[in-house]
């Protein structure tokens, strides 16, 4: 008998030709959540260490979110409501969906695991049609909102591995029990790449393209990188 077939897939620059972060960031800008230059200025910062995989990822999560925790919920579930009409409507590709929906409709079990924190893209992957999501989980105060720390451990680099683990495990499964395969475009998913059985470099940056040419890895190419 074959093993059960889990699907992984990043979501930024992967399943969405955006970074959905970094575009959440520029959303706060510009319905005045944060101040335009200063808050642009150390997004930037932050983004320029994601892609050189020197990220502090705990630092860059407080900042993130801070706009966030200071306004409460109610005021996040409308603002990311515009947020998802106007940034990630428009990013969401047919040839992306087409992709998840195929190997859902083979039978596969598809999971979304991304280093953005849960609040940003629990509604995307929701728009995915993916109700197994892998997200920087956010520490709750005794109300239920967020504190601007992380909860357990982050989904980012050798992260993404621990975590989808303990995905595996609350569902009484190993790595040896499913034929695995994850979709992404960075190499701060080389953890994760190497782990699965079918690595896929997708939409990948000049780096990781280099490494699944030398490894011989699948490349795939849904949209160009922006």
């Amino acid at each position: 008998m074959s093993k059960p077939r889990v699907t992984l897939f990043d979501l930024d620059h992967t399943l969405l030709p955006i970074d959905s972060d970094y575009s959440w960031g520029e959303f706060t800008q510009q319905i005045g959540w944060t101040d335009p230059v200063a808050f642009k200025r150390r997004n930037d910062e932050f983004y320029a260490h994601y892609v050189a995989g020197t990220l502090d990822v705990h630092d860059y999560v407080r900042f993130a979110v801070e706009a966030l925790r200071l306004r409460g919920r109610a005021a996040y579930e409308q603002a990311h409501e515009r947020f998802m009409r106007e940034w990630i409507q428009p990013a969401l590709h047919p040839v992306a969906l087409d992709l998840v929906r195929g190997h859902q409709r083979q039978g596969d079990t598809v999971a979304i695991v991304t280093a953005t924190n849960e609040l940003v893209t629990a509604p995307i992957a929701a728009a995915f049609g993916v109700p197994e999501l892998i997200a920087v989980q956010l520490e709750r105060d005794a109300s239920g909102w967020i504190t601007g720390a992380i909860a357990g451990v982050p989904s980012m680099r050798e992260g993404k591995v621990v975590r989808v683990n303990q995905w595996l495990a609350a569902r009484g499964l190993d790595w040896l029990d499913v034929e695995t395969t994850f979709y992404s475009d960075s190499t701060n998913d080389l953890p994760l790449l190497e782990q699965v059985d079918h690595p896929v470099a997708t939409n990948p940056d000049a780096r990781l393209r280099t490494i699944a040419l030398e490894r011989g890895w699948r490349i795939l190419d849904l949209f160009e990188r922006q």
